[in-house]
Protein backbone atom coordinates (compact mmCIF):
# COMPACT_ATOMS: atom_id res chain seq x y z
CA UNK A 1 0.00 0.00 0.00
CA UNK A 2 1.47 3.35 -0.70
CA UNK A 3 1.42 6.06 1.86
CA UNK A 4 -0.77 8.33 -0.24
CA UNK A 5 -4.10 5.65 -0.02
CA UNK A 6 -5.52 4.50 2.34
CA UNK A 7 -7.67 1.38 3.70
CA UNK A 8 -10.77 2.76 1.94
CA UNK A 9 -9.50 4.41 -1.05
CA UNK A 10 -8.12 7.11 -0.33
CA UNK A 11 -11.60 8.91 -1.45
CA UNK A 12 -12.10 10.50 2.42
CA UNK A 13 -8.58 12.31 1.94
CA UNK A 14 -9.42 13.88 -0.99
CA UNK A 15 -13.00 15.16 -0.08
CA UNK A 16 -11.39 16.44 2.98
CA UNK A 17 -8.61 18.28 0.79
CA UNK A 18 -11.56 19.80 -1.44
CA UNK A 19 -13.59 21.17 1.23
CA UNK A 20 -11.09 23.08 3.26
CA UNK A 21 -12.83 25.72 5.94
CA UNK A 22 -10.92 28.66 3.82
CA UNK A 23 -12.41 27.06 0.36
CA UNK A 24 -16.01 26.88 1.92
CA UNK A 25 -15.79 30.90 3.21
CA UNK A 26 -14.60 31.66 -0.14
CA UNK A 27 -17.86 30.05 -2.01
CA UNK A 28 -19.91 31.59 1.03
CA UNK A 29 -18.77 35.13 0.44
CA UNK A 30 -18.91 34.64 -3.58
CA UNK A 31 -22.22 33.94 -3.07
CA UNK A 32 -23.39 36.21 -1.02
CA UNK A 33 -21.32 38.49 -3.62
CA UNK A 34 -23.72 37.37 -6.62
CA UNK A 35 -26.66 37.66 -4.39
CA UNK A 36 -25.91 41.38 -3.82
CA UNK A 37 -25.03 42.35 -7.34
CA UNK A 38 -28.07 40.62 -8.89
CA UNK A 39 -30.38 42.65 -6.23
CA UNK A 40 -28.67 45.88 -7.26
CA UNK A 41 -30.92 46.44 -10.74
CA UNK A 42 -31.59 49.91 -11.11
CA UNK A 43 -29.67 52.01 -13.92
CA UNK A 44 -27.06 54.17 -13.00
CA UNK A 45 -24.74 56.63 -14.28
CA UNK A 46 -21.30 56.06 -13.99
CA UNK A 47 -18.41 58.45 -14.70
CA UNK A 48 -15.31 55.79 -17.02
CA UNK A 49 -12.95 58.76 -16.74
CA UNK A 50 -14.03 61.55 -19.03
CA UNK A 51 -17.38 60.10 -20.25
CA UNK A 52 -20.75 59.43 -18.40
CA UNK A 53 -22.44 56.15 -18.96
CA UNK A 54 -25.77 54.88 -17.88
CA UNK A 55 -25.81 51.69 -17.34
CA UNK A 56 -27.47 48.40 -14.53
CA UNK A 57 -25.85 49.02 -11.45
CA UNK A 58 -25.39 45.15 -11.34
CA UNK A 59 -23.27 45.31 -14.77
CA UNK A 60 -20.99 47.91 -12.99
CA UNK A 61 -20.78 45.42 -9.96
CA UNK A 62 -20.11 42.26 -11.46
CA UNK A 63 -17.64 43.75 -14.19
CA UNK A 64 -15.39 45.37 -10.68
CA UNK A 65 -16.01 42.20 -9.66
CA UNK A 66 -14.76 40.19 -12.04
CA UNK A 67 -11.46 42.94 -12.68
CA UNK A 68 -10.84 42.52 -9.17
CA UNK A 69 -10.83 38.71 -9.15
CA UNK A 70 -8.49 38.41 -12.67
CA UNK A 71 -6.24 41.29 -10.14
CA UNK A 72 -5.77 38.85 -7.20
CA UNK A 73 -5.49 35.56 -9.28
CA UNK A 74 -2.57 36.82 -11.25
CA UNK A 75 -0.72 38.70 -8.25
CA UNK A 76 -1.03 34.97 -6.35
CA UNK A 77 0.26 33.31 -9.50
CA UNK A 78 3.22 35.13 -9.88
CA UNK A 79 4.13 34.99 -6.46
CA UNK A 80 4.33 30.90 -6.76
Amino acid sequence: MSPKTTESGGRTGQRERLLTPARITVLLLAVLALIFIFENTRATKIRLLIPEVTMPLWMALLGTAVIGALCGWYFMRRRR
